[in-house]
């Protein structure tokens, strides 16, 4: 039976149980029928006997029959008998006849005759406390037999009919119920990582269906957002890795051509040592937002500890190009509702991006706005053109002051407002040339 659909087995289940129903009603019909049957039949022969009972009298030590009105002279076989002896006997067969004349020994008492269809009843004739003798009456047993068996055969022809109508509604309503159970389970056969955004959408009243299709969807759509994700991640590492790996692979190259000044040696492990750096960051940041955007647990850091480091990080190519770079305290202290590693890993790119194209200085402010964290991050460089406010936020994309300064791989901002993206913050850009402003949105605590 396990190895059923399960539709058959509920239909199966159906029709036993309600045959076992069937089968409990009929029987009981049938056997309190049969009771009523032989209650009647008993009190009918009762009624013959005592009318035939009121028609006699003792006379002379004897039994005798009286004259009496028509309407109480029995119509049926009845048995007067005086000391044993038959004072009226009715004619029928020997049988019944052995068994009134044996059965009026032992009034008052019920009795069938074997294989005669008659139920007898004796009564005893009594006068001033002695017994004179008995009437006995048959009762034919042939019409309450049919009864019967009429009874029995219509209750069952009525069950068989009822339960192969239950079984036709049930067979129906079963194939119509689990109708959207076999769409939902072509559908979910055929969903694939290639085509996420097809559902279930289980239309209909609301019922334990719908609501099981409304679950898989939902749990169709985190399972799309997961596999997005992946989807994403290892597109962008292979993306974003491509350029630093490229440039460690050919600067490796091109200092083992020829043998080398150890000048020359140093300046090639030095940007081999950058590109390597560039890209364990890029690993670091791919995977915290990878980490964030799965719902990982989120901590709190100080707002201005956050920008110092991230100005402590950009200090270095700032000293190179001669920057000044000033982190504004606010008035008073302010929380982030992210851990301070990942804070930093947003902010430091846009330091970073900053420090590379400004001319001489660069400013971090901080203030709270509408339940966020807002850092300001502006420098005194060529700015962002309105044309490129949001392409250099793309992957490997570049403006155009940084296709003419030459340096980085465009990937600082992308990862930057990813990473920001995935705690529910935001990086962006104004168009504020000649200077270079960018906004870094991130929850407070």
């Amino acid at each position: 039976m396990s190895r059923l659909p399960i539709r058959h087995r509920l239909l199966l289940l159906v029709v036993l149980a309600v045959g076992a129903g069937l089968a409990a009603l009929i029987l009981g019909f049938n056997l309190l029928l049969a009771r009523n049957l032989a209650t009647d039949a008993d009190r009918l022969a009762r009624t013959r006997a005592l009318a035939e009972l009121s028609v006699v009298a003792v006379r002379h030590g004897r039994v005798a029959v009286v004259e009496a009105p028509d309407d109480l002279a029995p119509d049926s076989p009845v048995w007067v008998f005086s000391h044993g002896r038959a004072v009226e006997s009715p004619s029928t067969a020997r049988q019944i006849m052995l068994a009134a004349r044996r059965l009026a020994a032992h009034a008052p008492v019920f009795a069938n005759v074997p294989g005669a269809d008659t139920r007898l009843y004796a009564t005893p004739v009594v006068a001033s406390g002695k017994r004179y003798g008995a009437v006995v009456a048959a009762v034919s047993l042939k019409p309450y037999q049919q009864t019967r068996d009429t009874a029995l055969f219509a209750s069952l022809g009525l069950g068989a009919a009822v339960l192969v109508l239950v079984a036709l509604a049930a067979r129906w309503l079963l194939r119509s119920s689990l109708r959207p159970v076999a769409r939902m389970t072509r559908l979910a056969d055929e969903w694939s990582e290639r085509d996420l955004d097809r559902r279930l959408a289980v239309a209909g009243p609301r019922d334990e269906l719908t609501e099981l299709a409304a679950t898989l969807d939902g749990l169709l759509d985190r399972l799309a957002a997961s596999l997005r994700r992946e989807q994403r991640f290892s597109a962008e590492i292979s993306h974003e890795l491509r350029t630093p790996l490229s440039r460690v692979i050919a600067e490796t190259e091109l200092t083992l051509r020829r043998e080398r000044t150890p000048v020359e040696y140093r300046k090639a492990l030095e940007l081999i040592l950058r590109s390597a750096k560039q890209l364990a960051g890029t690993i670091d940041t791919l995977v915290a937002a990878a980490r964030h955007e799965s719902g990982g647990a989120r901590g709190t850091s100080d707002a201005f500890a956050v920008a110092q480091a991230a100005a402590e990080a950009g200090s270095g190519l700032a000293a190179q190009r001669g920057l000044d770079i000033r982190v504004d305290r606010p008035e008073r202290a302010m929380r982030l509702g992210v851990d301070g590693e990942l804070a930093e890993r947003v902010l430091q790119p846009i330091v970073e991006n900053a420090c590379r194209y400004g001319r001489t200085s660069v400013e971090i402010s901080i203030d709270r706005r509408n339940g966020e964290i807002v850092y300001r991050v502006s420098d005194d460089g060529p700015g962002v053109g309105p044309a490129e406010q949001e392409q250099i936020f793309e992957p490997g994309w570049r403006g155009h002051s940084g296709r003419l300064n030459g340096d980085g791989a465009g990937l600082g901002l992308a990862l930057a407002r990813r990473l920001a993206r995935s705690v529910t913050g935001d990086v962006t850009a104004t168009t504020t040339a000649p200077t270079g402003t960018f906004f870094v949105r991130l929850p407070a605590a």
